[in-house]
């Protein structure tokens, strides 16, 4: 259950990286409703990055490389992708006052995507916030089976490449849980996370 929430006018970039740097994230209503509101979770999910779990039937799909993985070569679409509706996802909490801030943060050099193309058609994807030594994953979409699944596995290895050490999910899920999320209480949570602030900013 999230915590309390707090309309937010005239929210700027920074104060949005200072809201992730303490434990807060936005949400919208709805992808009508122009206002968002923070979200603290009394339980926070976390994706161990050294407890990774990979099936061997997707280990085997990675391996054959079925898909292009591209790094922050398309952030709008793929927000943009996030946002649609689906028979899965009838609504979206990205407005487009969220799409507005994440691409200032993609500019400055904060929010980044993984990308799963065939040939020119964007297939899957993520995309996320990197402060610290943290990545907050934010949303995902997939147009070909597996395609969002190949694109985690590469984020973690990025992530476990260039030392991060906490990837934040917001929530878990079913799905997510397959791969290792697990439910963290706020106050570890918080204890997670001031270790990531302690970091210098890594490199994506």
């Amino acid at each position: 259950m999230a915590g309390p929430r707090g309309k937010s006018p005239g929210i700027t970039p920074d104060i949005l990286l200072r809201a992730y740097s303490i434990g807060l994230f936005p949400m919208a209503e709805s992808a009508d409703d122009p206002e968002i509101f923070w979200v603290e979770p009394e339980l926070r999910g976390v994706l161990p990055l050294d407890r990774f779990h990979v099936s061997k039937s997707l280990a085997k799909k990675v391996r054959r490389h079925p898909f292009e993985i591209r790094i922050d070569h398309a952030f709008e679409q793929v927000i943009a992708a996030c946002a649609e509706e689906t028979s899965g996802r009838p609504s979206t909490w990205i407005n487009q006052t969220i799409r507005s801030l994440y691409s200032t943060l993609f500019d400055m050099g904060h929010a980044h995507t993984v990308e799963a193309w065939h040939g020119d058609e964007l297939v899957g994807g993520l995309y996320g916030v990197s402060l610290g030594s943290a990545f907050f994953g934010e949303s995902m979409f997939s147009r070909r089976t597996d395609s969002s699944k190949i694109c985690l596995v590469h984020l973690v290895d990025r992530l476990r490449e260039r030392g991060f050490t906490l990837l934040d999910t917001q929530f878990t899920t079913e799905h997510l849980k397959k791969f290792g999320a697990i439910d963290v209480p706020k106050a570890d949570y918080a204890a997670l996370l001031a270790a990531a602030m302690e970091s210098p900013h890594l490199k994506f």
